[in-house]
């Protein structure tokens, strides 16, 4: 079966905010620290990385309050890997 990709309303999301959520759907993981800070998005196939240069903590906590991401498990203890909300309120 196919994935199906999420709508979501870019309406009210800034630029960073629609950038790390694009990254998401194509294919990237979102990590954090433990505190939600220092975001890097990982490539899952060749397990590249890369650092998005306007996106930080609040940035990653807004997606969260809005309900498009949550936390996920990673293998340490002191990152936070963050997964793509499948049941996301439409507005």
């Amino acid at each position: 079966m196919a994935k199906k990709k999420v709508a979501i309303p870019t309406a009210k999301l800034t630029g960073s905010e629609q950038d790390l959520l694009t990254q998401m759907e194509n294919g990237y993981q979102l990590e954090t620290d433990s505190l939600g800070g220092n975001p890097v998005l990982r490539r899952l196939k060749d397990n590249e990385m890369l650092r998005p240069p306007d996106a930080n903590a609040s940035t990653v906590k807004a997606l969260e309050q809005r309900g498009l991401i949550r936390p996920g498990r990673s293998r340490d203890l002191l990152t936070i890997v963050w997964r793509l909300n499948r049941t996301a309120k439409q507005s």
